[in-house]
């Protein structure tokens, strides 16, 4: 038996390296999956390869209308929420403050802020009349970032959505802590995904140049795997794991260490 056998399992942004990647390794672990994206065809792809139930539903994580839909979706098809994977975001250009465009700005808070902000409105209160009727709530596990913990030069309007992001987990973890709905946080360093593929384009350096810039104050001198953040988002899910809330815990290759 797998740790999430039966249980089902939301996932925002799940396309994207960090989410695809979630889900393959919530299917290993015998969930159900609901999976949401803006792009319908990758969805719908990656469906296809999880050997598990799965419902998908594309949208634009800034329109509440889509958290409020997957909530309905996850209950409609499976019955519950167990757990919910808020992973949907952007980054911004790799620039300082007074250059970034205020549309990129205001983009990036509706995108990595406000996203989450109304997915956990719509999910912690089916979670919460589930521990009233069943005993058993849900877990919650918001993807932030390491910029959410630190100051991020060039990254200054990511990363306050980051610390938003941060501090929306605390709060609700505390106000749930005997509701039956567990919050935490992952802040990962740079991870081999598409974000960090595009700095790495963006840059015009050849590619050993770009991530020994991104990573020159990371003490492992690496970006992060998928896999290694994966681990990660697991443990905080899991339902063993059942004594930490309102925790943020950074995947940094030491970052926090210095």
């Amino acid at each position: 038996m797998g740790r999430f056998d039966g249980a089902t399992v939301l996932i925002t942004g799940a396309a994207g390296g960090l989410g695809s990647g979630a889900a393959k390794g919530f299917a290993s672990e015998g969930a159900r999956l609901v999976l949401s994206d803006m792009n319908e065809a990758l969805l719908e792809s990656l469906a296809a390869t999880l050997g598990t139930q799965t419902a998908i539903l594309a949208g634009d994580i800034s329109d509440e209308k889509l958290s409020e839909d997957l909530v309905e979706l996850a209950v409609r098809k499976f019955g519950r929420l167990d757990v919910a994977i808020n992973n949907a975001g952007i980054v911004q250009s790799f620039v300082r403050l007074p250059q970034v465009a205020s549309d990129e700005a205001r983009r990036v808070l509706e995108i990595d802020l406000l996203g989450v902000f109304y997915a956990m409105k719509h999910q912690i209160p089916q979670m919460e009349q589930q521990f009233k009727a069943t005993g058993k709530g849900g877990t919650i596990v918001n993807i932030a970032s390491v910029a959410g913990l630190v100051g991020a030069p060039k990254l200054s309007v990511y990363a306050a959505a980051k610390h938003g992001v941060v501090g929306l987990t605390k709060s609700a973890a505390a106000e749930y802590a005997t509701k039956g709905v567990r919050v935490n946080a992952i802040c990962p360093a740079h991870t081999r995904t598409a974000m960090v593929d595009g700095f790495v384009r963006m840059s015009g350096t050849p590619e050993t140049d770009a991530l020994a810039e991104l990573t020159r104050g990371v003490p492992m001198k690496r970006v992060g795997e998928v896999d290694e953040i994966v681990t990660a988002i697991l443990f905080a899910a899991d339902p063993a794991n059942s004594f930490m809330t309102g925790h943020a815990l950074a995947v940094d290759g030491g970052v926090g260490a210095v």
